[in-house]
């Protein structure tokens, strides 16, 4: 068996550790939530949109659901919190909009010194009880499109407002209907670290060109956004946001704010709201941390190749005639441990010579 050439690293010099975040964009077309995949047949109408027995939130996919090329895109769903007007035992669904509302809220708030579930707040201070959010709905992002965080600064949601949806009449329409654009464009790169907050570092979502106060919030590690359901209309305005479960283009029912939060399941209020996206879009981050090893060969080592298949009339190759200068060609590097045990081959896309004359650093990086 052939002798290896050693060189022992040192770990001060020899050795670094890097952090590299990659971004993806990510555009959700209000096409691809809904109307894409839109059949007359089918109770649901899209065939992307897959609801659940249970009735807590519906998933969106960029593909009809049954199909194994399909993929997960978000989670909608909607809830309100037990202190809200519009909370009542008359309404439907209403335990589960309130379990809704109080999982979300347990998951990325927490509890307040009083041991009760905080409440979601326009600018989540969490400390003066103000601008609450108590009534709202959730877009929580697959995994598969956020990696490992939503880029802060990126996030962009188009909502129509006006009395028209995303229906079949107005697909491709040139401009789409009146609307409002919620941005995390005043996201600092470190995002909201408020230590109360559970869910990680956060940007709040205002109403592009910016309003006085924030609408939601986008919770960029745990990829989910919340957003208050007075941005469709105030709680007694009427014919804004439509509730049909499908497309009706001959008799479309109309209901305010109210009753699309109250008098509706949520499958049938995500309906609604999924079909006021126009547009959305954000970058991802994904974390590459890297350790990087800077392997040095001298000019007076690896000079003779280690190869056994070197060879030269069934001898080992080292040189021709005796005066000659020794060369040998690195292709491979290999990183042991104390033990002498290998741990990690690095292949050279091509053979590099080395002779008495040169030296050469090796950059060999590990990714995890």
């Amino acid at each position: 068996m052939a002798v290896k050439n050693f060189e022992t690293l040192n770990t001060s010099t020899d050795v670094t550790t890097t952090r590299t975040l990659l971004h993806e964009a990510i555009p959700l077309t209000g096409s691809i939530v809904s109307g894409t995949y839109f059949e007359t047949y089918l109770p649901t109408g899209d065939t992307n949109i897959k609801n659940y027995t249970h009735g807590m939130f519906q998933s969106v996919y960029d593909y009809p659901y049954l199909s194994s090329s399909a993929n997960h895109i978000f989670d909608l769903s909607v809830g309100y919190a037990s202190t809200s007007t519009y909370s009542s035992s008359a309404n439907v669904q209403n335990a589960k909009k309130i379990n809704m509302y109080n999982v979300m809220a347990q998951s990325l708030l927490g509890y307040d010194v009083s041991g009760n579930i905080e409440t979601f707040e326009s600018d989540l201070d969490l400390s003066d009880n103000n601008s609450k959010m108590q009534e709202v709905f959730f877009i929580n992002f697959s995994r598969l499109l956020t990696k490992d965080q939503v880029k802060k600064g990126s996030f962009s949601l188009q909502l129509l407002t006006g009395a028209t949806d995303l229906n079949n009449n107005l697909r491709g329409a040139s401009p789409l209907p009146a609307g409002i654009t919620l941005t995390d464009l005043s996201a600092s790169d470190d995002g909201g670290t408020n230590p109360n907050v559970n869910g990680g570092e956060y940007g709040l979502l205002y109403n592009s060109p910016a309003t006085s106060s924030a609408v939601g919030a986008v919770f960029y590690q745990a990829g989910v956004a919340v957003i208050t359901a007075s941005v469709f209309c105030s709680a007694s305005a009427t014919g804004e946001v439509p509730v049909n479960n499908k497309f009706n283009f001959n008799n479309n029912t109309f209901q305010g704010i109210t009753g699309s939060w109250t008098d509706v399941s949520i499958s049938s209020s995500c309906d609604a709201i999924r079909r006021r996206i126009a547009n959305l879009s954000f970058n991802n981050t994904t974390e590459l941390n890297s350790t990087v090893y800077f392997c040095r060969a001298p000019s007076t080592k690896f000079n003779y190749s280690a190869n056994p298949t070197y060879t030269t009339g069934s001898k080992l190759r080292v040189k021709n005639v005796a005066s000659d200068t020794p060369v040998s060609y690195v292709t491979t590097v290999g990183l042991y441990n104390s033990s002498n045990e290998l741990l990690a081959v690095a292949k050279l896309s091509e053979p590099l010579k080395k002779d008495p004359t040169n030296e050469i650093t090796l950059r060999v990086r590990l990714d995890y």
